[in-house]
């Protein structure tokens, strides 16, 4: 069985005792197999066993921090004249707020009436 579908019935069946045996056996499957990226990832999900089912049958993801470390690496990039790592933090905070009612910017051309 694809390690896949072993999410697939994890989260269908939404069973942690399924999920548990899936990946049991899959883990079997890639310790065997002659490539070694899937042995080293065997290995990594052994490690984290216990967090890995859960995470299949909460459905978790880590989607938002992902996205979260795309909007500071954008305002890091725009940050660089500034003189201080508060200042940083500062444009960090501002970007990533998502605030709604901020004043129009001096620099935005003026709309055409």
């Amino acid at each position: 069985m694809a390690l896949r579908a072993v999410y697939a019935r994890a989260t269908a069946h939404n069973s942690i005792e399924q999920a548990a045996s899936d990946l049991r056996a899959w883990l079997s499957w890639a310790r065997r197999c002659r490539l070694e990226p899937f042995k080293k990832l065997a290995a990594t999900l052994k490690e984290r066993f216990d967090a890995v089912v859960r995470g299949m049958v909460d459905h978790r993801s880590n989607a938002f921090v992902e996205a979260m470390n795309g909007l500071l690496q954008q305002a890091k990039r725009a940050a660089r004249g500034f003189r201080t790592s508060q200042n940083f933090i500062a444009i960090a905070y501002l970007r990533m707020s998502k605030l709604k009612h901020l004043p129009a910017s001096p620099f935005a051309p003026a709309m055409p009436t």
